[in-house]
């Protein structure tokens, strides 16, 4: 993209090209030129992911379900639009500081740039987002795996844009990785409590002695 233009053809290629095949991608990507063009491509992936989400709200699907579904939908919209301006300057300074760890660029445009042509990954996780309500594990490890394919374009980006060493970035993913799964199987350990402490408050008397009270 041209400075001070923005063409949403180019948009939509470069969005296929990161993800079929980021390491051309990010080996041609310009590293500055303004703000302008991440903030836009940000706004965009959010409002994307933020639709899906509205529909998923509306049809009920999912998490979005029961009569707020539409409500919680909208404001997952606009949520979403905000969440991604405000993750890609905090993901920029983040993938700083991992590429300074990694010996790559420190330039904060550059890094800025290398997040937001990732953050195509927002719709992806958004139209996927469904799985949550329709089953916990199979929620959690499409989320596990949206996530190691946002490392993979995250480590491309690194070497190949921000010129880190390789080697080094490897390690630094993997880490990343394991602390997805990590989370994942905390995730699925809370999830399994508060399903128990549900089902247990429910067959307790407490509210057949709610009723009483009620009744009194």
């Amino acid at each position: 993209m041209s400075n001070g233009t923005f063409d949403f053809n180019v948009f939509i290629k470069e969005s296929k090209d990161v993800l079929v095949n980021p390491k051309s991608y990010f080996s041609t990507m310009q590293t500055s030129g303004g703000m302008g063009e991440p903030l836009i491509k940000a706004v965009i992936y959010g409002a994307i992911a933020g639709i899906l989400r509205l529909i998923w709200g509306f049809l009920h699907i999912g998490g979005m379900g029961g009569i707020f579904g539409g409500t919680i939908g909208v404001m997952a919209f606009i949520w979403s639009v905000i969440a991604a301006v405000i993750g890609l300057f905090i993901g920029a300074v983040i993938l700083l500081i991992i590429s300074s760890i990694c010996k790559g660029s420190t330039d904060f445009e550059a890094n800025t740039r290398v997040v937001a042509a990732t953050m195509v990954i927002m719709p992806i996780s958004a139209l996927l987002g469904f799985t949550d309500g329709i089953n916990l594990y199979l929620g959690g490890i499409i989320g596990l795996a949206v996530n190691v394919l946002a490392i993979w374009l995250l480590y491309h980006g690194l070497v190949e844009a921000l010129k880190s060493k390789p080697k080094t970035t490897r390690i630094v993913m993997f880490i990343l990785i394991a602390l997805f799964v990590i989370m994942m199987f905390v995730g699925f350990s809370a999830s399994r409590r508060a399903s128990k402490f549900m089902q247990e408050f429910n067959s307790s008397d407490f509210t057949e002695q709610l009723k009483d009270i009620q009744k009194d």
